[in-house]
């Protein structure tokens, strides 16, 4: 008599997806996922990629199931990889394991993968389901950075800022601390735990000598760069983010036989030399070089000029802005976003917009179209 297959339960699917999330600060450059083996409705083996480098979630999860995962079925987020990275591929020891069925939320857009682990499982006769519409778009949204870096072979770019509900991101007179609440700079600072680089302009070195640095403790594992654009070369040698030259990057139009650009390196700091037009560092130049060097997410904090750049360039993917309940006027005042401006009918859209209340102040994020 041929036993019935178990019903596809989604349920196993979320709990996937929430363990995958576990590894958001510590498995760049790879990618998240999550997988659950479960057998007579019962989760008998969970795992999940907790840092680059390490087993991978099916792995873990296989093995915690041991002999009871064969004819089992295994619950997976992300297609299972077929080629030697710092790990052995998956695909194969998913066919040792012999469960009877895979089920996966999101194909991986790694050209070395890209359906191969899919069509391997298959062809050895192991059922291959794909999960709801749902589940699938929460999978590929959870590695929206990782996705973008391996597709497009630039980082993924998030520009945030804080400003009032009038606009401003700082008075007139250059004053901005604090324009949002305790809670809301805590969750900015939560962005920087997340993303290997954080990226701000000469101006706002020269008006807030931040240290750009991680500070939350979540994040002990990738190593972060902290950047600052600076096309003319303007950063004092005494700017706070310089006492550690350790991750710290100044990218610059200025040739690298520069005097100011050989003092830099002289005291250990790393500096690019990507040109553009005029003083303007090529933002281009910069992404893709910044890939190359494994960075998938580039957290962008302004100022206004430089968060300009970037949109300027079409190279911002989402964007988070805190707003405060506040009206701060001022016709000199500077909004989020400088420079020249598009014409209405070429202005960046937004989708897939999400609202949050963030104790007193308001954080809206979305997704930039690129069409």
């Amino acid at each position: 008599m041929t036993r019935r297959a178990a019903p596809v339960q989604m349920k196993w699917m979320d709990r996937a997806l929430d363990l995958a999330e576990r590894g958001r600060y510590s498995v760049s450059p790879n990618p998240m996922v999550g997988a659950v083996v479960v057998r007579a409705g019962r989760a008998i083996g969970e795992g999940w990629h907790r840092r680059a480098g390490g087993p991978h979630a099916e792995i873990s999860a296989l093995q915690k199931a041991g002999e009871r995962a064969r004819g089992a079925d295994l619950y997976l987020t992300l297609e299972p990889c077929v080629h030697f990275g710092r790990t052995p591929p998956c695909a194969p020891a998913i066919l040792a394991a012999g469960p009877r069925r895979v089920i996966v939320a999101a194909r991986d857009p790694n050209p070395l993968v890209a359906g191969r682990g899919l069509s391997i499982l298959s062809r050895a006769g192991i059922e291959v389901l794909q999960t709801d519409p749902v589940r699938r778009c929460r999978a590929e949204r959870q590695n929206e950075k990782f996705r973008l870096w391996v597709e497009a072979a630039r980082p993924f770019v998030l520009a945030k800022w804080a400003e009032t509900l009038d606009g401003k991101i700082a008075a007139a007179g250059g004053e901005s601390r604090w324009i949002t609440g305790e809670k809301a700079r805590e969750r900015g600072l939560l962005l920087r735990e997340e993303y290997d680089a954080v990226l701000v302009g000469a101006g706002t070195v020269l008006a807030d000598d931040p240290l750009l640095t991680r500070r939350l403790g979540k994040n002990r594992v990738t190593p972060q760069r902290r950047i600052v654009l600076d096309g003319r070369l303007r950063v004092p040698e005494r700017s706070r983010f310089l006492h550690s030259p350790e991750g710290a990057l100044v990218v610059t139009a200025r040739r690298e036989s520069h005097p100011s650009v050989r003092r830099l390196v002289s005291r250990g700091v790393r500096v690019w030399s990507l040109p553009g037009r005029g003083s303007r560092v090529s933002i281009p130049r910069l992404l893709a070089r910044l890939a190359r060097d494994g960075i998938t997410g580039l957290l962008v904090e302004g100022g206004s000029e430089t968060l300009w750049q970037f949109f300027r360039a079409r190279r911002v993917d989402r964007v988070a802005v805190f707003l405060a309940p506040r009206i701060l006027g001022g016709g000199r005042a500077p909004g989020g976003v400088g420079g020249k401006g598009f014409s209405l009918a070429s202005t960046p859209r937004l989708t897939d917009l999400e609202v949050e209340r963030i104790g007193e102040d308001l954080l809206v994020t979305g997704r930039v179209r690129h069409d």
